[in-house]
């Protein structure tokens, strides 16, 4: 089975938590997908690139996830998760994909 990379994992656990909460109108589901990537991405994190890379990742996951509430306000919704979710895909993406 092909390996998804935790840049993917990250970006789509944002887009995917927002899109889910949006849908459902029930924020504790988004919250549910945005853990489950979170954990995912954050296990392949420390299993690529060690324990210290994955905690400095999960702090930007989480960082992300915070500054895309006021960004939205000047940017509105989707951009701002498109910005926070490209930010921590290339992060993700530099820091641990590029090396396996």
């Amino acid at each position: 089975m092909a390996r998804i990379p935790s840049s993917l994992v990250a970006a789509g656990g944002l887009v995917g938590g927002y899109g889910i909460a949006r849908a459902t109108k029930r924020r504790e589901l988004g919250g549910v997908a945005l853990l489950a990537a979170g954990a995912v991405a954050a296990t392949q994190w420390k299993r690529t690139a060690g324990p210290a890379t994955a905690v400095a990742l999960s702090g930007l996951y989480v960082a992300a996830f915070a500054g895309s509430h006021p960004l939205a306000k000047k940017l509105g919704a989707w951009p701002s998760v498109a910005a926070v979710s490209s930010g921590v895909a290339l992060a993700s993406w530099a820091a641990v994909d590029r090396r396996a």
